[in-house]
């Protein structure tokens, strides 16, 4: 069993902000592989399909590894078959990185993911930029992707799904500079 979660915010409010990549690819990935949803009791959206599940806390970013704590618990699932998607601010707009454990690099919700499981687990990083003024940087996460970065990031959503099946060799293989 693998579980793959995105990050993001619950809500109408978020829906497109770059902060909630994690729930556009996660969302992409339950159509793309015609899940179920089987649950909401794990603090989030938890959907099945074959060896894949797929999970959106409902915690807000922050407390986000509560929620993947739950899940990875009950299903007794090790950290090397969990896969995070997220935004990246370090990384340009377009840009997709693969990786495996290291630091949370300020991200909010990865430092509760490592709270709660440790960080020895797959990340996957979608770059959405940074503003040059860094006390824009919350505004600008919570800001609305335009057509164009939306369009881009559909790309990214066909090669994280192929990435997921092959995920140890994801970063060789599948690492893209830009759309």
């Amino acid at each position: 069993m693998k579980l793959i979660v995105g990050l993001g915010n619950p809500g109408e409010r978020y829906k497109l902000n770059r902060h909630n990549i994690g729930f556009l690819a996660i969302d992409y990935l339950i159509d793309k592989f015609n899940a179920s949803k089987i649950s909401s009791k794990f603090k989030g959206e938890l959907f099945k399909s074959g060896e894949y599940l797929f999970l959106k806390p409902a915690t807000f970013m922050n407390l986000s590894g509560e929620s993947v704590k739950l899940v990875k618990d009950f299903y007794k699932i090790d950290n090397d078959d969990i896969i995070v998607i997220h935004d990246d601010i370090d990384l340009k707009p377009g840009a997709l990185k693969f990786k495996k454990g290291g630091s949370s690099g300020g991200h909010n919700g990865l430092k509760s993911i490592d709270e709660n499981i440790g960080n020895d687990y797959h990340r996957i990083r979608i770059g959405v930029g940074r503003p040059e003024d860094k006390k824009e940087v919350i505004n600008y996460v919570l800001s609305d992707f335009n057509e164009a970065e939306l369009n881009c990031l559909k790309k990214h959503f066909d090669t994280i799904a192929k990435a997921i099946e092959d995920i140890k060799n994801a970063p060789s293989k599948y690492t893209k500079k830009q759309c």
